[in-house]
């Protein structure tokens, strides 16, 4: 169900802090822990802050606000506790694309494309150059996902096929799946314990609802618990992405 809640910082530091200590044990878990808060504050020096901005290119060319720059602490301090707001590089998504065109044969009418954890919306806009059936972005905080509706508002582009599109505030990992064939997009938005909750829904969607679903995975770092479901198979990838389908 869609929410405005803002998460809960102790929450999520404590969620974290148990990830780290299931993953690696007491001791190491804890020193994680810690190397992520001071990697936190190092990343809020005035230097660290304005290199945020240095992906800029694709907002100034379609006048939108999708850099990881202008993030406020709070929400890169949650970030930590899940994963960076970072956008996906124009050149790589296309890229993405392309294999995915290539190595699917896809429809794309027939498809719903999903962002989960979607940010300010930038992989939503570039979707829409393909003529997806429908685009949905899933983004957990409020604030990045306001940005994501005002950028979805005020885009425009000659190349845009796609104009179904919506940005909705709720939990990544149990977001209720549209019917239908999906495309569901990852950008590495979720620790380990995140990604199982997340692939355990799409699990329980797909045998409740059985249809074709692909999965591209842009920095694959925990693609391991993809592989561990036996419900995708990967078809093709490098060490920036990988593509499985059902």
């Amino acid at each position: 169900m869609p929410s405005t809640k803002r998460p809960a910082i102790l929450l999520n530091a404590r969620r974290y802090w148990s990830d780290c200590v299931g993953r690696s044990g007491v001791f190491r878990g804890s020193w994680e822990f810690v190397a992520a808060l001071w990697e936190f504050l190092r990343d809020s020096t005035p230097s660290r802050l304005r290199s945020r901005f240095g992906d800029a290119d694709y907002d100034w060319d379609y006048r939108v606000n999708t850099t990881s720059g202008a993030v406020g602490w709070r929400d890169r301090l949650l970030g930590v506790f899940h994963s960076p707001y970072q956008p996906t590089e124009r050149e790589l998504f296309y890229e993405m694309m392309d294999a995915l065109a290539q190595h699917t044969k896809i429809n794309f009418n027939d498809f719903t494309f999903i962002d989960l954890g979607s940010g300010k919306g930038r992989t939503l806009l570039m979707a829409s150059d393909y003529p997806f059936r429908r685009i949905v972005g899933v983004e957990l905080l409020p604030s990045l996902n306001e940005i994501a509706q005002q950028n979805l508002a005020q885009y425009h582009s000659d190349s845009q096929k796609c104009f179904a599109i919506e940005s909705v505030c709720a939990d990544a990992t149990t977001f209720p799946l549209p019917d239908g064939a999906l495309v569901i997009f990852l950008f590495n938005p979720f620790p380990e314990s995140g990604l199982r909750r997340t692939i355990a829904n799409l699990e329980n969607s797909v045998d409740a609802h059985p249809r074709p679903v692909i999965v591209i995975y842009h920095n694959p770092q925990l693609e391991a618990v993809l592989n561990e479901t036996g419900r995708l198979k990967r078809i093709v990838g490098t060490h920036q992405y990988t593509i499985s389908r059902s």
